[in-house]
């Protein structure tokens, strides 16, 4: 494959530029506003539903979760935090920790779904470091170009690899471990996920699916649908 000896000349940065340019070609994600309605299947569980509104420029973030009789939601309206449960918006502390809700995990949901939705236009995030050499892998007797991402340490410890087809820089899977205390990859750890479809809202192209698997035994974890 051409791509082999191409990879070679594309630094990290070179390569994430050119997948922000396949998945946010008019450099919209910085002005995102709008609603995904994500379907999580997972084995021997049922369903959950989720409305998610991620407004950028507002600073404002909502998330409604259904699952059997319990619906949730947490709203956060730039430093404002609210949390209904069950059409209640002035939840007791039972109830809210019964069904482990607080504004901490608002922010954790807030952060992860801008986060992975936001892919790969949020790896320009301060205290994000791209590893400027490319790896060629095959993965799933694909050949991918590989971009490896860690963080500042106030950031996160997790390493991150991102998959992209090399020939239209489609993000096609994501991959991360976790590290040990001396900062080393554990090989055993972590989650990969793969990506399936292209869906467009609000000017992104995003996954429609993402199947997310242990990277220590392929064993499946679940599917976030976008519907």
């Amino acid at each position: 494959m051409g791509s082999a000896s191409f990879s070679q000349n594309l630094t990290g940065t070179e390569l994430l530029n050119k997948a922000i340019t396949y998945h946010d070609p008019g450099n919209h994600w910085s002005s995102f506003s709008d609603t995904l309605l994500v379907t999580m299947e997972t084995p021997k569980s049922s369903k959950r539903e989720s409305t998610i509104v991620i407004n950028l420029p507002d600073n404002y973030f909502y998330v409604k979760a259904k699952k059997d009789s319990l619906t949730t939601e947490y709203t956060i309206d730039k430093e404002n935090c609210s949390i209904t449960v069950n059409g209640d918006q002035n939840p007791d502390e039972d109830l809210l920790k019964r069904h482990n809700l607080s504004c901490d995990r608002a922010v954790l949901y807030k952060n992860y779904y801008t986060y992975l939705y936001g892919l790969p236009m949020k790896l320009k995030d301060p205290g994000t470091i791209i590893d400027e050499t490319v790896q060629l892998k095959s993965f799933k007797r694909k050949d991918y170009l590989v971009l490896k991402v860690t963080y500042d340490k106030t950031v996160g410890k997790d390493v991150w690899f991102f998959y992209f087809d090399p020939e239209t820089y489609a993000m096609d899977i994501y991959q991360f471990y976790k590290t040990d205390a001396e900062g080393n990859l554990k090989p055993k750890s972590g989650e990969y996920i793969l990506l399936t479809e292209m869906t467009t809202i609000g000017h992104i192209k995003m996954p429609k699916n993402r199947a997310w698997y242990y990277n220590k035994d392929d064993g499946y974890l679940g599917t976030d649908i976008l519907n």
